[in-house]
């Protein structure tokens, strides 16, 4: 597949960012899509600016942020697909004569019940500006050991947002075998058609893996990177309250004054962080600086 191509990094450092903050309710007008903007303040005390964007008709939700670094994070939820994208803009390093930059995307499976449903989002609203967010749950690191590249003209099978996402990174999309099997057995799907999706690494059919990144002095030396995002804050559920909720909350929910809804309702969200690491071949160590 050759080298991954790199592009002139943009001049202002990424997409510019609106200050803002997230006071969640449920909203009873029932809206397509909703864009939310939210301060979170991460584990270094840093305020990092997130927009959370939901589509209805589409069944995705998707959050994006720039870390102090420079680097852009979009985390995209294809919830029909069960797929969920981590994509990252890694400014290049100017100390050492890089002005590129690249872009990494990392298609796996979405587990359910880890960020409230599109339909959900939209029904949010925003008050409270001054706010600065903290989560409420931390839910700590997940490791992907990912085993493929996704070719991106037929990627399709796997979620027809792939592509869109991730069109700056044709030759650095990745994918693991254990998600291709747990897809192809969602209705509709299959072995053979998610399998021609992708391409495996050069790796998948030795003995020995390459080393680490970290390892490995020579520049232009195939060996396995790694790449960690942190989400700060998202949404990862709904909080239920017990007691009889007003009328307001009651419209919101449907309840129609059963007397379930008595008891337990629907009174906001749970928020949570989650760090995501990422284990993948690159053909060249020039693609993996950050892993020293």
């Amino acid at each position: 597949m050759g080298r991954s191509k790199v592009r002139e990094a943009p001049s202002d450092g990424g997409p510019s960012m609106v200050l803002g903050v997230l006071c969640c309710v449920l909203h009873l007008v029932c809206r397509t899509s909703t864009q939310l903007i939210i301060n979170v303040q991460n584990q270094g005390g840093e305020i990092v600016q997130e927009t959370i964007t939901s589509s209805v008709g589409d069944d995705t939700c998707t959050l994006e942020f720039q870390r102090s670094d420079g680097t852009l994070i979009t985390k995209l939820i294809d919830f029909k697909s069960e797929v969920q994208v981590l994509k990252a803009l890694v400014l290049g390093e100017e100390e050492r004569g890089q002005s590129q930059y690249q872009v990494m995307c990392f298609v796996t499976k979405f587990q359910k019940g880890d960020f409230i449903t599109a339909d959900a989002m939209a029904k949010l609203r925003q008050k409270n500006p001054s706010t600065i967010r903290t989560p409420e749950e931390d839910r700590g690191k997940e490791n992907y050991t990912m085993t493929a590249w996704v070719l991106l003209d037929r990627a399709t099978p796997i979620s027809r947002h792939v592509a869109p996402l991730c069109s700056e990174a044709q030759e650095s999309t990745y994918v693991r075998d254990v998600d291709l099997k747990a897809w192809a057995e969602l209705p509709g799907s299959s072995s053979s058609i998610l399998e021609s999706a992708v391409k495996p690494f050069p790796t998948a059919n030795t003995v020995t893996e390459p080393s680490r990144c970290s390892d490995v002095s020579a520049i232009w030396a195939p060996c396995l990177c790694t790449l960690e995002m942190c989400i700060g804050w998202y949404p990862c559920g709904l909080k239920y309250c017990k007691g009889k909720p007003d009328s307001g909350a009651a419209g919101q929910n449907g309840a129609g004054g059963s007397s379930a809804a008595a008891t337990s309702y629907r009174c906001g969200i749970k928020t949570c962080r989650k760090c995501h690491q990422y284990s993948y071949y690159v053909r060249e160590k020039q693609q993996c600086l950050w892993d020293e």
